[in-house]
């Protein structure tokens, strides 16, 4: 009988120390993401067009203290949510991964958002185009327009 070990191996690597580290198809800094992307001039601020409510969550890529860092800022409600953490290429997609630990939770998250989030998670990042982008979550999911023009 064959073992597969494969994803224990992923997931202990994935949570040394709680911490998400980079792999090889995966950046830590906007230099690391801007290679990864084969884009430089992938927009780092995007703004949500799908939301229900008037008030647009706006997402920023940033590079704070040598690695990358997220942050949701909803439209006149403040902190969504912000996290350190990585973003890595999956098939034509990329993900953005980060511990309990990495994220932080704000007072315009809601109450699902903060009980998917708790332990860490990922955020689904699609490319539209190149000026939209589908971001998800296992509670949450938006398309986003590019904020640079």
């Amino acid at each position: 009988m064959r073992r597969n070990y494969c994803p224990l191996v992923l997931l202990l690597l994935l949570s040394l120390n709680g911490e998400v580290h980079a792999s090889p198809a995966c950046a830590t800094t906007l230099n690391e993401l801007e290679i990864m992307l084969g884009d430089q001039a992938f927009p780092l601020a995007w703004e949500e067009t799908t939301m229900d409510d008037g008030k647009p969550l706006v997402m920023s890529i940033i590079e704070k203290n040598g690695s990358l860092f997220l942050e949701f800022t909803k439209t006149g409600e403040g902190l969504w949510a912000a996290s350190s953490g990585v973003i890595c290429k999956i098939g034509a997609d990329f993900e953005a991964r980060f511990s309990g630990k990495q994220i932080r939770l704000g007072p315009a998250a809601n109450w699902m958002l903060r009980y998917a989030l708790r332990n860490g998670g990922k955020f689904t990042l699609t490319k539209l185009g190149s000026d939209q982008l589908h971001i998800a979550t296992s509670s949450w999911s938006g398309t986003f327009s590019s904020t640079t023009k």
